[in-house]
């Protein structure tokens, strides 16, 4: 690794998360996990108003902004760089209002009619792959030989409406999706991390990586979430290994520490023979 990734802490507002549903709906109880995560090391949070699993609720726009109301200002307040986490186009137009930096789309922005004031606006766009198209993740076989064809379409597609749109390329972030959204086998999910390094050598652009808990590693580990953390880290860390850029993880200090012993066996001499 040349050098660390920027890590996103998680927290969901919501009350059906697959991994923390209702736990940080209380706004002081976000709050207070969104400072826990940043001393942890978390770099930023990625704050989610709404889950997009496959049995998740559409709680709409309103609610999603009312969510967020209760808990942005807070970290805003308190200095703490916030990406929202929404592919309402109204929600993302609130964020961009309250200043956010980062917005993070499932989606990848469709939305052309907002594409305005995403070209007047400085934050960076996270523009996530999914096999659902449109919507929450949903349970799809897709066969892991296709995965990297349907990826580099679908980005081909997006970068060049956002760019046509007068969106600045140097903004863009890209996430190829993990878990349900590339599909219930978890080969399609191991097959995109063993090759990650492809989408950075086509695009030239950041990747973020988003494996924490996710279904493929529960899936091939018989683990529930609760005892899922071990086999987050392992794919966490080959992320970093493989240049991701940025990394959406539940555990920011898990991942900190792993990273720096890592890095420093890395950067150490090595042995001496005798």
């Amino acid at each position: 690794m040349t050098s660390s990734p920027t890590l996103l802490g998680i927290v969901n507002i919501t009350a059906d998360s697959f991994s923390d549903g209702g736990r940080y709906l209380d706004p002081q109880a976000a709050v207070d996990h969104a400072q826990a995560l940043v001393a942890q090391g978390a770099d930023m949070i990625d704050l989610g108003p709404a889950s997009s699993h496959p049995d998740s609720a559409d709680v709409g726009a309103a609610e999603e902004i009312a969510r967020l109301g209760r808990v942005l200002p807070q970290l805003v307040e308190a200095g703490i760089p916030v990406s929202v986490d929404s592919f309402e186009p109204d929600v993302q137009l609130w964020a961009l209002g309250h200043g956010v930096p980062y917005l993070n789309d499932i989606q990848g922005f469709p939305h052309a009619e907002i594409y305005p004031a995403l070209a007047s606006a400085s934050a960076k766009l996270i523009i996530m792959h999914g096999v659902q198209g449109r919507g929450r993740a949903q349970r799809q076989d897709v066969d892991a030989a296709d995965i990297w064809d349907r990826i580099f379409s679908f980005f081909d597609a997006r970068l060049a409406a956002l760019q046509a749109a007068g969106i600045a390329r140097e903004r863009c972030v890209l996430d190829p999706g993990m878990g349900f959204f590339l599909g219930t086998d978890p080969d399609v999910s191991l097959t995109v991390l063993r090759d990650l390094n492809r989408l950075e050598a086509r695009y030239d652009l950041p990747v973020l990586v988003s494996v924490s808990r996710k279904s493929f590693l529960r899936k091939m580990t018989g683990r529930d979430v609760a005892d899922i953390g071990p086999a987050t880290l392992a794919a966490e860390m080959f992320a970093a290994k493989a240049g991701a850029r940025y990394i959406r993880t539940h555990a920011p200090g898990a991942l900190r520490d792993a990273l720096a012993v890592t890095g420093a066996l890395d950067g150490a001499h090595a042995p001496q023979t005798r």
